[in-house]
């Protein structure tokens, strides 16, 4: 199974980086292949311009078009996601998502904002036609603390919320496997027609 983490935050460092490595670092515990997708790592001027002809953002959207599974993350600006992410968003084609499992994770200041993961993002996610967008992830920068010394601690609650949605992915994941597994290995039925 292949899982696309795509970061949304046009700052480095970021909390919300910090926070979609340790998602990352979570799943490849558990045994899952991901990759790493930055839009802020994009050729501005294409993104900008939506010009899918470009090298990088054909790279980009293939490997959305690959994956499985998306985590997406992004800080809250002003009440909703960053303006690089929906840039991107913006250059997937309708059904970009279709068939796939969505872990929505945010930062923010405050808890004030953490509804704008389901009236601003989610609503897109669902546009694009996500198989299934799974309980989102939002955390506060009092509760994540970052050291140079022991890098990333979650507050209690986070962890425990991080720790649920990488289940509900891999859960998902696994029913998925099982779904193909049975459509592609049930031996065949002989058909028998009425007469």
């Amino acid at each position: 199974m292949t899982i696309l983490l795509i970061g949304g935050s046009p700052a480095l460092p970021s909390s919300t980086g910090r926070l979609l490595d340790h998602v990352g670092g979570k799943l490849a515990a558990l045994g899952h292949r991901h990759s790493v997708l930055q839009v802020r790592d994009l050729p501005a001027r294409a993104l900008l311009h939506a010009d899918t002809a470009d090298l990088a953002i054909k790279r980009a959207l293939a490997a959305v078009a690959a994956a499985e599974a998306i985590v997406i993350a992004t800080p809250v600006y002003k009440a909703s996601f960053t303006g690089i992410l929906k840039a991107f968003l913006d250059l997937l084609p309708q059904d970009g998502l279709a068939g796939k499992l969505v872990l929505p994770i945010a930062t923010g200041g405050s808890q004030s904002h953490m509804l704008a993961l389901d009236y601003a993002l989610r609503p897109v996610l669902h546009a694009l036609e996500a198989r299934h967008v799974l309980t989102s992830i939002y955390a506060t920068s009092q509760q994540l603390a970052w050291s140079e010394s022991s890098g990333l601690t979650l507050d209690q609650t986070i962890a425990w919320r991080v720790d649920a949605g990488v289940a509900a992915l891999t859960s998902g994941l696994q029913a998925s496997s099982a779904a193909v597994d049975e459509i592609y290995v049930a031996p065949a039925q002989p058909v028998r027609l009425a007469r």
